[in-house]
């Protein structure tokens, strides 16, 4: 218990340090410049995931397929910079807590609500649709804020790296985005051929709010799988 105490404490003290670093600075713009580069590595992966939301919005008013690829090319992009913002920040040995949570917030664009509103542009429309879609995002929340709380209770390796994720990780998804991809150089989109395995009613009249894609189901459980506490992903 004693242990556990004193543990807590270094942590609460390690916390406070960090935290000081953004009250010794005055000035309008003096957040931005404690930046440090793994920092603004993360923002970029943001960025990623915020342009592939507008492309995709653009594919939806212009039904031009060049801003649909755009959108489904920018997760990616983004994937790249979520990469490398860790070595940076190991590389320079300047992690922190602005950090940690810049990296969750960003995760949450681009692997998060970018393939979900990409689902939509594809073809997953319906009223249910949506629902699980909404409930994919929420997932994707509640399994970055659960890594933040409890990454310090996972255990670790000899170079202090966490051995293994509690749930898929977020940056997953792109397995989905993969899929949505091939199935827009396939032409099954909304607009086109449809999407595969179409449509069933669970309630009231076709094309109502009781229909849903076969395929959100995949999301659905996509979403399951993130904040599953069984399930333990190795770490590569």
């Amino acid at each position: 218990m004693n242990h556990r105490k004193t543990s807590t404490k270094r942590n609460d003290d390690a916390s406070s340090d960090a935290l000081h670093q953004y009250e010794d600075t005055d000035g309008h713009f003096s957040f931005v410049r404690n930046f440090r580069l793994a920092d603004l590595v993360t923002i970029m992966n943001g960025v990623c995931g915020s342009f592939s939301m507008f492309s995709s919005a653009n594919y939806l008013l212009s039904n031009d397929r060049d801003y649909l690829w755009s959108a489904l090319a920018f997760p990616l992009a983004g994937l790249l910079f979520d990469f490398f913002d860790g070595k940076i920040a190991r590389w320079r040995k300047s992690s922190s807590l602005i950090g940690q949570e810049l990296d969750s917030l960003a995760d949450l664009i681009s692997f998060g609500v970018a393939p979900a509103l990409l689902a939509f542009t594809v073809g997953l429309r319906t009223y249910l649709d949506t629902v699980v879609l909404t409930g994919f995002i929420c997932c994707g929340l509640a399994r970055l804020a659960r890594f933040n709380a409890t990454v310090a209770l996972v255990p670790k390796d000899e170079a202090g790296k966490a051995k293994y994720f509690e749930g898929l990780p977020i940056p997953s998804s792109l397995a989905l985005v993969a899929v949505l991809s091939y199935w827009t150089k396939m032409g099954w989109i909304e607009g086109q051929e449809g999407i595969p395995l179409g449509t069933i009613t669970l309630w009231g009249a076709a094309e109502g709010t009781g229909e849903i894609h076969l395929v959100s189901i995949i999301f659905g459980c996509w979403a399951a799988a993130m904040v599953s506490k069984t399930l333990r992903v190795p770490k590569i």
